[in-house]
């Protein structure tokens, strides 16, 4: 079954700014405003609980420092259900994609960060340019939610991808939204 949900009359392609390098045979951001199928390959990643993107950021940036790992992006936040009926979204994980896996090693790093590889996965794809915000989050996930009922699928994995940084204007930057598909799960974030 296609999933491609029907171009919204401001669906366009991204102009995506790309400020550090994607993880090896990461897809580049496509379509706005579009529910689209997208396979991600096997992928390392430092992850940090947390709700406060903020603090996230930084515990896992000093992390990237002391180890030497390169930025890159995007960074992946876990989103986990919140509110009535789960139809509001909040971080529950922060992870830094390393360029590929043999880049840093798996484990510990101290109590906070957990180095770990996710294997390959598919997923809905909801892709936008401006904020990250309470609106956009809500948008995003009634756009997959709907692709997911279509698609006769169950899941709750959802992960928003940041692929620019506070140096780009909100204006400009790109957000992804995933929900990774059944039986294709990555190990959660």
């Amino acid at each position: 079954m296609n999933v491609t949900a029907q171009a919204d009359e401001d669906a366009r392609v991204s102009q995506y700014v790309a400020e550090a390098p994607l993880p090896r045979g990461w897809p580049v951001p496509g379509a706005t405003g579009v529910v689209t199928v997208k396979v991600f390959p096997a992928y390392r990643a430092a992850y940090t609980e947390g709700w406060s993107s903020s603090f996230a950021f930084w515990r896992l940036f000093s992390h990237i420092k002391r180890q030497n790992i390169p930025m890159t992006a995007p960074v992946e936040m876990g989103m986990g259900q919140r509110g009535k009926d789960g139809q509001k979204l909040g971080m529950d994980s922060m992870g830094f994609l390393y360029q590929h896996d043999e880049v840093g090693k798996i484990g510990q790093d101290g109590t906070r960060i957990r180095v770990k590889d996710v294997p390959s996965m598919k997923a809905l794809s909801y892709i936008w340019q401006g904020p990250k915000n309470r609106e956009s989050l809500a948008k995003a996930k009634k756009a997959l939610d709907e692709a997911l009922k279509k698609g006769g699928w169950q899941s709750s994995d959802y992960r928003v991808l940041g692929y620019n940084g506070p140096r780009t204007p909100d204006e400009k930057k790109t957000w992804e939204m995933l929900l990774v598909l059944p039986n294709q799960q990555g190990a959660k974030p």
